[in-house]
């Protein structure tokens, strides 16, 4: 199971592997240099890896500042595939994150690592 380690503006690391790009977060794999349709808000679309996965619960971090915006149509999508939808700024969408991975939760973390 992937922990993060840390996150500061921009750089994050993932047991103890370094990023500096958005990425997604799952139980046995990183999706590196995610990237969205509209930077600042999230899509369906966004998320299509989903569609692979079996997970809980998706924490997405909406950036330092919270500057990323999460639809609630792109949550209830999510809920009607049982999939609870956390959204944080990521400084605390890490916490979350790491505090579910403890509780041996199946969740992936979506992060905005800058604004």
């Amino acid at each position: 199971m992937n922990t993060i380690d840390k996150y500061r503006f921009g750089k994050i690391v993932v047991g103890g592997e370094t990023f500096s790009r958005d990425l997604i977060i799952f139980p046995d794999e990183i999706k590196t240099k995610w990237w969205r349709k509209d930077g600042h808000s999230l899509h369906l679309e966004d998320l299509a890896i989903l569609d692979e996965k079996k997970i809980d619960v998706l924490v997405v971090g909406t950036g330092s500042y919270g500057k990323m915006n999460v639809p609630s149509d792109v949550i209830q999508k999510l809920n009607e595939r049982n999939i609870v939808v956390v959204a944080k700024k990521t400084s605390e969408a890490v916490e979350e994150y790491n505090k579910l991975v403890k509780e041996n939760k199946i969740v992936a973390a979506a992060l905005h690592l800058t604004c």
